[in-house]
Formats: C-alpha cells, sequence, structure tokens
C-alpha cells in the first residue's frame, strides 16, 4: 500500500485523534510541524495531570498516609508500564529510572554505569554525527575516568556519506577485543531515518552493552527491547505526549553484558506529576495504535519529500533514495529537513510562520562537523493533517 492509500485508509481515525489535542483544534489557522522537539499534549494527558494533583499530590516513598501511598504506587505502576510498553521479556530482572529527559539519561549511564564497567585500555563506539546529547556524555566520561588515572579510546561510529546512516560495512574494522561498549541512535533527529541496530548487534556479538538514544521513536513508533536486544533505552516523556521533565531509563540488566545499573548518590523526589503524564501518554499512545500512528506519520512525510523533490531549490538532507512516494527504501518516520539554496534556513523559517508553520529552523543540535549548517526540519505527528502538509508545499514551491 503507498502512502496516499495509506492516508485515505487512516483518515478518519486521525481526524478523531486530532480533535483530542486541545491546542491543535484551538488554533486551527497554524500547523504545528515542531513534534521532533516537543509533541503536544492529548486531553488525556491534561487530565491524569489534573487528576493527580487535585486528588493525590503527595511525596513518593516518603510517608504512610493515603495520598503518599497512592503517589508511591503511581511511581512503581509507571514503572512496570514503561516495561510493558516496550515488550520486555523479562520484567523482573530489568529497571526503570525516572530522569527528566534523554540528556540526563544517557550522563546517568555515562556516569553511574559505565564508569564502574570500563578498564585502562578498554575502548567505546560512540555516534560523531547524530544529536549532541549522545555524544557528550561519553566524552565526560572518558574525561572522568582520565582524572581517575583510568585512559579509554572514543572512537566514533562510521556512517553511509549517502544516507546519514551507520556504515555496517565498516564495523568489523572497529570492534577490537577492547571494545567494551556502544552507543547508538534508534531514529535520526536530521534525517528521519531508521538507523538499523540490529546491525550493530550482529557486529558486536551477544554480549556487547548497547545504549539506545530513543529519543524520537518513543512515542512514534513501536520500539520492542526484545526485537531490539540493547540494553539501555533512554527517551524524553515531553516527546511523546508526556510533561516536559520526565523521562526514563530502562535497563536490561544483563549479567552477561554489565553490572546491575543503579543510579548514583541520593535519590530525591521524584518528578511524580511528570511520571502520571507518561503513565498517561502511554495509555494513550496503546489505545491510538503505534502501527497506524507510525503510517500515519511516514505517509505524510513520504508525501512532503515527494513534493520538496521536484522543487529546484530545495536540498532535502539524508538519504536520496528515498525521496519518491513509491520508494522502496526505508522511508523517514515523520522528519524532513532541507535547506533552500537561496534563503538562509533561520529567515525560511520566520517565513514559514509568517504563513502559520511552526518548524525548527537550525543546527538541530547536530554533533560532529557533517550538518553544522542550519536547516528547516518538519516533524509530524498523529495530529497533523494531509492538508497541511500540501499547504506547506504550496509555500514552499511559491518561493522557489
Amino acid at each position: 500500500m503507498g502512502p496516499d492509500e495509506e492516508l485515505a485508509e487512516l483518515t478518519a481515525w486521525q481526524r478523531e485523534l486530532r480533535a483530542q489535542f486541545p491546542i491543535i483544534t484551538s488554533h486551527p489557522e497554524l500547523a504545528y510541524l515542531d513534534s521532533a522537539a516537543t509533541a503536544q499534549k492529548p486531553q488525556a494527558v491534561l487530565d491524569a495531570v489534573h487528576t493527580y494533583l487535585t486528588t493525590s499530590n503527595a511525596n513518593a516513598g516518603r510517608g504512610t498516609y493515603p495520598w503518599a501511598n497512592r503517589t508511591t504506587e503511581l511511581v512503581e505502576r509507571t514503572r512496570r508500564r514503561v516495561k510493558e510498553f516496550l515488550g520486555d521479556p523479562a520484567p523482573e530482572q530489568s529497571g526503570v529510572h525516572f530522569v527528566s529527559g534523554t540528556t540526563e539519561g544517557l550522563r546517568a549511564v555515562a556516569r553511574d554505569w559505565l564508569g564502574s564497567y570500563l578498564t585502562d585500555g578498554d575502548e567505546i563506539l560512540v555516534p560523531y554525527a547524530d544529536h549532541e546529547a549522545n555524544l557528550t556524555p561519553w566524552l565526560e566520561a572518558q574525561h572522568l575516568l582520565a582524572e581517575r588515572g583510568t585512559g579509554i579510546r572514543v572512537l566514533g561510529l562510521p556512517y553511509q556519506a549517502e544516507s546519514g546512516d551507520y556504515d555496517h560495512r565498516a564495523f568489523a574494522g572497529l570492534i577490537g577485543p577492547r571494545t567494551r561498549f556502544v552507543a547508538a541512535t534508534h531514529i535520526h533527529h536530521v534525517y528521519g531515518g531508521d538507523m538499523n541496530v540490529h546491525r550493530l548487534r550482529e557486529a558486536v556479538g551477544p554480549e556487547m552493552p548497547i545504549c539506545l538514544d530513543a529519543a524520537q521513536s518513543i512515542g512514534h513508533l513501536p520500539v520492542s527491547v526484545a526485537e531490539l536486544d540493547v540494553d539501555f533505552v533512554v527517551f524524553s516523556g515531553h516527546k511523546a505526549l508526556a510533561l516536559p521533565g520526565a523521562g526514563a531509563v530502562w535497563a536490561r540488566n544483563s549479567p552477561v553484558r554489565g553490572p546491575e545499573f543503579r543510579p548514583g548518590g541520593w535519590q530525591g523526589t521524584p518528578n511524580t506529576v511528570g511520571i502520571a503524564s507518561v503513565e498517561a501518554a502511554l495509555d494513550w499512545l496503546d489505545a491510538a495504535g503505534m502501527d497506524r500512528i507510525v503510517s500515519w506519520t511516514t505517509a505524510l512525510a513520504a508525501r512532503l519529500t515527494d513534493g520538496l523533490r521536484h522543487l529546484a531549490p530545495y536540498e532535502i538532507l539524508g538519504c536520496q533514495a528515498s525521496l519518491a512516494a513509491d520508494s522502496a527504501v526505508q522511508r523517514r518516520h515523520g522528519i524532513v529537513s532541507f535547506r533552500h539554496h537561496g534563503i538562509p534556513s533561520d529567515d525560511l523559517g520566520f517565513i514559514l510562520f509568517s504563513n502559520g508553520f511552526m518548524v525548527r529552523a537550525d543546527s538541530l543540535c547536530q554533533a560532529g562537523a557533517d550538518e553544522k549548517g542550519a536547516s528547516v526540519r518538519v516533524s509530524v505527528h498523529a495530529y497533523n493533517t494531509v492538508e497541511e502538509v500540501d499547504r506547506l508545499l504550496s509555500v514552499l514551491a511559491s518561493l522557489a
């Protein structure tokens, strides 16, 4: 089934979902196209937050009265809910630790787990052309270890220039007897491509721990830790329809892949209202259907790239073989980034907003030097429509 057929088949479903987002329905003149930065919240999440704050707001794990007990149960129930949402094959072994978001979660793995796992002379592989948040923590860990007299090598994952995907053909030349850890990204925040983590697992073998930045996949497409076979999944709630300031680290805690993950230091009061929103968001996403959400968003992205590829002044970033709507190459997962050859990207962002479109227009927190130049990023979710994409293409065409 092609993108147009998928969109037509899901139109009634999407219309019903869109009606559940108050900020979207109250601003019909605007098209919010920046869901990779933060997603909007459905009424069910807003209701859950209101209910928690007006019936049970208390500190978790520090009281014996009913409100405190209900809050403690909320936190534990949401841990179980995260495991269920991820298809955890061994929930009795794994752990879920709440953090403020993906950046803090990756730093926690680097600071509280990686440092105790590595020894002098070990090597780690990390992404130098993904989001800055999935590079800086590993370099910080290298620096902290060096201060303690432990020297490790940080090697960059290889990339395919033509697609932006990891170059699985070059893995064998990088992995050696001292390689102990790999950090990777699930969906690229600029190119929108699936980074094919299964190829990493095949290359490094069954015992290498892999940490996955899932900021652009949780809440946007089905994620199964059983299929991915990674050891850490880190995500931000605000990109998955929950409130800002609440995210999670899921840790497999496999004894053959290193020690159990335990956050260091005294754990203070968790963001209980944010955790309540995470539980409600995961419930909403399951009810809406992750398979349908990913079908809708990838079809919208295909419609956008198919239209943009016919407009000469525009350069679409990422895989050039996947631009046509009927391309057999994997589609972009709701993220399309591009540049206009004659209009600076920040200016283009202002022009688009003057026409009712809210997009990202800057360097997109890209690590490394490959895409440091600014670009315009359009990112969609279930609340976006075919009409919004078509109207955007019309405005972009007028600038051509």
